[in-house]
């Protein structure tokens, strides 16, 4: 089956801008134009492809259409750059918090020496950002999936080491010598998805505290713990300094968390996307441990 490619760019421009109507300024287009160009899309393909919601969705039908829309878009402005074109190659991303923070870092330097080429990162948790590559809004992901999605190649990137730590001040007030009391130390986790702590709680046969803190950003939730707002589980590239200064110390009597990181990415001859596959590859090999 043929799709036309004037019908998928109006998908993928509604995905992008989040309505008929946003997605029509860009195209410079009416509204009506968009939604005749999406009716006829969803007539091709037998199935309704958007949900006509504030704002607009793509639906699970939907989602291979507009992979293939963005396909078509990055190959299009490949090809227009190797003809000296000025066309911009978008790479568009999902990375971790945690990543982004410490060892991703050597690739944004990278992408930095590609002529017309926009990085479009998406941050989203380790564990669900395979979900924004399945529904096509990204090209790649760093994602704990080791299962390759449909049309998508997979590989290992190595495991990123957490310790549970804490200020000395507050492991003391909630530490008697022998025991951590778990129950009372408040603690902190990055948003809802993140269920990271929990594993130490479950491996110590407990619970949530009652004071849970939620701090949605990398940088600041490691300040948080440093201000001893509650324990958390911090990368070891970020904690191993604050603990040589005496800011953090590891909690006793809990293991190592390592999570493995894998790397997805569309099945897709893409010279930009080998590329930046390549950079990611040297920043995990020189970064974090071996999974």
């Amino acid at each position: 089956m043929r799709f036309n490619p004037a019908q998928l760019e109006a998908l993928l421009a509604i995905a992008e801008n989040g309505s008929f109507e946003a997605a029509a300024r860009h195209l410079h287009l009416t509204p009506s134009a968009v939604s005749q160009r999406i009716r006829a899309l969803e007539a091709s393909a037998g199935q309704v492809l958007v949900r006509r919601t504030t704002p607009a969705e793509i639906t699970d039908a939907g989602a291979p259409l507009l992979r293939l829309a963005q396909q078509m878009q990055m190959l299009t402005a490949e090809a227009g750059t190797e003809l000296g074109h000025d066309d911009v190659v978008e790479l568009r991303v999902a990375v971790n918090a945690d990543s982004l923070s410490t060892w991703f870092r050597p690739v944004l330097g990278e992408v930095a020496k590609l002529p017309n080429t926009s990085l479009q990162l998406a941050v989203e948790d380790e564990g669900h950002s395979h979900d924004l590559l399945r529904r096509g809004e990204v090209l790649a992901a760093v994602t704990t999936e080791p299962k390759p999605l449909q049309g998508c190649t997979v590989e290992p990137l190595g495991a990123l080491r957490y310790r549970a730590a804490a200020t000395p001040e507050l492991l003391a007030a909630h530490h008697d010598g022998t025991r951590v009391n778990w129950s009372g130390m408040p603690m902190l986790v990055f948003n809802e998805k993140d269920r990271l702590q929990d594993t130490v709680l479950e491996a110590h046969r407990t619970t949530r505290p009652r004071v849970v803190h939620r701090v949605p950003s990398s940088a600041d939730f490691f300040q948080a713990v440093r201000a001893g707002l509650g324990w958390g589980l911090i990368p070891v590239h970020q904690l191993d300094p604050a603990v040589e200064r005496g800011e953090l110390v590891c909690i006793p009597g809990v293991a190592p968390v390592d999570v493995a990181l894998f790397w997805q990415r569309w099945r897709l001859r893409s010279p930009t996307l080998d590329v930046l596959t390549e950079y990611v590859r040297s920043a995990a090999r020189a970064e974090i441990n071996p999974a």
